[in-house]
């Protein structure tokens, strides 16, 4: 019996709007206000909108920041 090789998986440089909530911790009604309002960065292709999951990384590491509650190490 043959088994086949693992697929390998390609990191996701962006995230659909459902996906980036999940990942952030958010509802995506939350996700949508921010958004709408600019304060979260994100990408629009056509109707899509992808938020890149390095601008993601940086954005909330600036809001850790802001807040006084940055990594450490």
């Amino acid at each position: 019996m043959k088994t086949e090789p693992p697929t390998p998986t390609v990191p996701r440089l962006a995230l659909r709007p459902k996906d980036a909530a999940l990942s952030l911790g958010l509802s995506p009604r939350k996700l949508w206000e921010l958004t709408a309002s600019k304060q979260i960065p994100c990408i629009r292709l056509g109707k899509a909108v992808l938020y890149s999951v390095a601008a993601l990384e940086t954005w909330l590491a600036e809001q850790a920041d802001a807040q006084g509650q940055g990594v450490r190490r």
